[in-house]
């Protein structure tokens, strides 16, 4: 009997511990035929759970809200030459959207339409115009059509976030599409994936008589935003680069000698990209936090200055679905009162970061704060207020060693007086003592 109740409590805690996966998620599409042209990549959301909606980009049904509540969890557009949104979706709506935490994967082409440039530009993005796209002399498929947009990119254009773009990146990736530029003022905006020095944008089919819109590897095929409250944007250039074709496709460069590959990267980026996006992976929680002083085990109710105190924060990774500890070496504790007046790196065993340290010689409020804050994770930003008092006037040493000479010289004027007033009332004159 015991046995079995300790195997349902423990059915019990596993099925708290994981986080449903997958979600509600509304698909918009230029045609309906992209949902066979693009199937591999839609199967594999529906076999990591995601209930995908599809629906044409100009329906006139749309809508992402009912009754103030949010009906989608995430939004694939791969819908880049609409002209009009239909319903009541538009960029603003979109925008509201990313906002509420939803998060969003954007496929465009050379083909672009003004909605899908307007979103970018939002999010701190800037699509190239219709009908450019990323031109290549150098670095282009043995299967191009002779304008050199079949763009061969090798792993090292990738950015180094494992998290996002995965860990297999040995194959390299086709691409076929328009180009991106991201703002530099905007540290929100992640470059993925970026041309090479002989890469620009520009219309195939025209004299380059101006500079591009885009040069080397300024030019970007796949950008990525995370906003402030974490949801998690991603702009892609090619909506071809999700296709089955470009999956399947096998990969060689033009150049002579050049090796080639039976099967793109394609597929194992984007399947990485669709996990990162819609938070799959480098989701980080801050599970509980404790503090007290060293050698107790309960918080008071106020430290006094120069107590040593022990900090400890278990954080929390969500990998395939359950929270798992998350382990690494560069997560920070600050004690800040406006100012950081201790910055002291944390100790990480199985989840548990822990800290020791002294607190200054200051009173005041001061908060224990952790700005974890990495590329590919979830900003993880946790905040304990507590109160720091001086010293009581029982806590005060009596005699201080800086203090003796002080001591020394009051004891010595005392011993002084007293010697002087014993003289001073029994001393003598010897002349008035002879007249008496």
């Amino acid at each position: 009997m015991a046995v079995g109740v300790a195997v349902v409590m423990l059915g019990l805690l596993a099925l708290l511990n994981a986080v449903e996966g997958g979600g509600k998620t509304l698909v918009l599409l230029d045609s309906q035929a992209m949902k066979e042209t693009h199937s591999i990549f839609f199967k594999s959301l529906q076999d990591r759970g995601f209930d995908l909606v599809f629906k044409s980009a100009d329906d006139p049904s749309l809508k992402l809200t009912s009754y103030g509540e949010y009906l989608y969890e995430h939004l694939i557009l791969f819908c880049p030459s609409v002209e009009e949104f239909g319903g009541q979706i538009g960029e603003g709506s979109i925008i509201d959207f990313i906002d509420g935490g939803g998060n969003v994967l954007v496929a465009a082409s050379s083909d672009i339409g003004e909605p899908i440039r307007e979103l970018g530009t939002e999010c701190g993005v800037e699509y190239d115009e219709e009908g450019t796209a990323v031109i290549d002399h150098l670095n282009y498929d043995a299967k191009d059509a002779g304008y050199h947009t079949l763009i061969v990119a090798d792993a090292e254009n990738l950015i180094e976030a494992p998290t996002i773009v995965g860990k297999n990146r040995n194959n390299p990736i086709l691409f076929k599409g328009v180009g991106l530029v991201a703002d530099p003022e905007n540290p929100l905006v992640l470059d993925i994936l970026h041309g090479k020095s002989s890469a620009y944008c520009h219309n195939p089919e025209e004299e380059v008589s101006e500079y591009p819109h885009a040069v080397g590897k300024n030019t970007l095929m796949v950008a990525a935003l995370q906003a402030r409250n974490n949801a998690r944007v991603v702009f892609s250039g090619s909506v071809d680069m999700f296709s089955d074709d470009f999956f399947q496709s096998s990969v060689q460069k033009a150049a002579q000698g050049s090796k080639k590959f039976e099967q793109s990267g394609n597929q194992a980026l984007a399947i990485a990209l669709s996990r990162w996006v819609f938070k799959e992976e480098g989701v980080l929680r801050a599970n509980r936090v404790t503090h007290h002083k060293d050698g107790e085990t309960t918080p008071p109710t106020a430290y006094t200055q120069d107590d040593q105190v022990e900090y400890n924060i278990w954080i929390d990774i969500l990998v395939d679905g359950v929270w798992k500890p998350f382990q690494a070496d560069d997560v920070q504790l600050e004690f800040v009162r406006i100012d950081p007046f201790v910055r002291t790196a944390l100790k990480a065993k199985r989840g548990r970061f822990t800290s020791n340290f002294k607190l200054p010689d200051v009173y005041g409020v001061f908060q224990f704060k952790v700005d974890y804050n990495r590329i590919g994770f979830t900003h993880l930003y946790s905040t304990t207020q507590v109160s720091v008092r001086p010293y009581e006037h029982t806590q005060f040493e009596r005699f201080i060693p800086s203090a003796y000479p002080y001591y020394i010289s009051a004891f010595s004027m005392m011993f002084g007086l007293v010697i002087f007033s014993v003289v001073f009332l029994h001393h003598k004159e010897e002349g008035k003592d002879k007249k008496e």
